[in-house]
């Protein structure tokens, strides 16, 4: 997954491109495990969106976590262009970030857990790039739906970031945000690494243990 344009800033909302008022087509069903990428989803489960680079591989990173995450999906989030095409989105004039839904049972997984996964799959420090994929759609962003994740959110970004600084990394840029309207991304997106196993992914971790979702607490 490879940009054409290597913008490093986010577009104004002069800027930004209109977009559509129709929904780009996409999957229906999750590759993996056929259930409905848009729901209706079980009673009493949660969501959780993430941005950590680029999405083929960062959505591989939830949806292996097991029972407990009940579907993933890829999509656009973060910018003002409404109904992205993936091509204007690298081209870094809608403002939106790559990123990954997750709906899951908050009873056999828990969101510190996610956060856990997030955080160790890329590194958080690097601002709008992960490695060599450049830009900002690959910016690192947690996007919460409430006041609990948010507190999650922020708790997790400080631990992570102190036991990344013993480690001589330098600071977080992770963007913690309300989340916004989310935009699925085409089809052939969707679940890419399962349909294409040998296909790229260029996310790559510290090797440094974030001490959330593992009984341990930000102090």
């Amino acid at each position: 997954m490879f940009n054409l344009r290597k913008r490093l800033d986010l577009p104004t909302s002069a800027e930004a491109l209109p977009g559509r008022s129709q929904a780009i087509a996409t999957a229906e069903r999750h590759f993996v495990n056929g259930r409905s990428l848009k729901g209706p989803y079980p009673d009493g489960f949660e969501t959780a969106l993430f941005g950590l680079g680029c999405f083929w591989g960062a959505e591989r990173k939830f949806w292996q976590l097991g029972e407990g995450v009940h579907v993933t999906a890829v999509g656009y989030s973060g910018g003002p262009t409404p109904n992205p095409t993936y091509e204007e989105v690298c081209g870094g004039l809608t403002g939106h970030n790559e990123v990954v839904l997750v709906v899951f049972d908050p009873k056999a997984i828990s969101y510190d857990a996610l956060l856990r996964t997030f955080f160790e799959s890329h590194d958080p420090t690097q601002g709008m790039r992960q490695g060599n994929d450049i830009g900002t759609q690959y910016r690192s962003g947690i996007y919460v739906f409430n006041d609990a994740q948010r507190e999650a959110a922020e708790a997790a970004k400080k631990a992570y970031g102190e036991a990344l600084a013993q480690s001589g990394y330098g600071p977080v840029t992770t963007e913690i945000l309300p989340a916004g309207a989310f935009y699925f991304a085409e089809d052939y997106h969707q679940q890419y690494l399962a349909k294409n196993p040998d296909g790229y992914c260029g996310l790559g971790g510290t090797g440094v243990s974030c001490p959330i979702g593992v009984g341990v607490a930000a102090s």
